[in-house]
């Protein structure tokens, strides 16, 4: 094969001109390139700082910067291939239609993870706050991207998605720091109310948990076909307080034994109605 030193000469000349009509987008795509990719790292280092110093959880700190950074690449590879010439829209439409597939998929997910987000924000509840909430009552051990973590008090862990619990009532036992324990003692007709009441409240007077602001409240609290109902609702600090609730009920017991007073056992009122055809029988 012979080979022509002029059509050699010719394609090195049609080379080096498109190289030099060429370099500078070539050039500066690159600049773009590298200078991006140090801006993007720089803009990671400070969202990080940021979400450190809101407390955010760390899992989330990290998931949330983890797709900042990809995003931000993403929006840098397409404009460094735009500066390079080559057409963009085809690719946008690509990555657009895989965007819809995945979130189509993954909805209950997406969901879930807004939920996540939503409750490391908004802090509803903490990690160790005692809540109840989807029918569950338990201490939170960790709060994850997709799921909260309880620990019930028989030592049952509980995972709950994070989009039911974000979209659903939550009692926080934790987020106040003094509780109320309401508490019904029955007694009979027989008894003297402001006796018992008298009992009562030396009760909760010698207990040295009980809060004395605000004040324990001790009244009636109804009148039924079999007993008289006493509402008793100390306050108690948090961490006191089901020992509270249990020492209450225990005094209270003893003192009524001591005084000749007794409590009146629970006694289901029934609401079948009588049949006029029996009576009349």
């Amino acid at each position: 094969m012979n080979i022509n030193p002029n059509q050699l000469t010719d394609y090195a000349n049609t080379f080096i001109k498109v190289l030099i009509d060429y370099s500078p987008k070539l050039i500066s795509a690159f600049i773009i390139l590298f200078a991006g990719l140090y801006i993007i790292r720089l803009i990671n280092r400070f969202i990080r700082r940021i979400m450190v110093k809101r407390n955010l959880d760390p899992t989330l700190t990290r998931f949330l910067a983890d797709i900042l950074l990809w995003v931000l690449r993403i929006i840098l590879f397409v404009s460094f291939i735009s500066k390079l010439g080559i057409e963009t829209s085809s690719f946008v439409a690509i990555l657009g239609a895989m965007g819809l597939a995945v979130g189509l998929s993954l909805q209950g997910s997406l969901s879930n993870f807004a939920g996540g987000m939503l409750i490391i924000l908004f802090k509803p509840f903490r990690v160790s706050d005692t809540i109840e909430a989807q029918g569950v009552i338990g201490t939170v051990s960790e709060i994850q991207i997709f799921v909260t973590k309880l620990v019930t008090a028989n030592n049952q862990t509980i995972f709950i998605p994070n989009g039911s619990l974000s979209n659903g009532n939550i009692i926080n036992y934790s987020l106040e720091k003094i509780r109320r324990a309401d508490l019904t003692i029955a007694i009979s007709y027989d008894t003297n109310i402001k006796e018992a009441k008298d009992i009562i409240t030396k009760v909760l007077k010698n207990n040295p948990k009980i809060l004395e602001t605000p004040a324990a409240e001790v009244s009636v609290k109804n009148l039924t076909d079999s007993a008289i109902q006493i509402a008793v609702r100390p306050w108690a600090n948090n961490e006191d307080f089901w020992g509270v609730y249990a020492d209450t009920l225990q005094n209270c017991k003893q003192a009524f034994d001591d005084a000749g007073i007794i409590i009146q056992p629970f006694v289901k009122e029934s609401s079948k109605k009588n049949n006029p055809t029996e009576q009349l029988e």
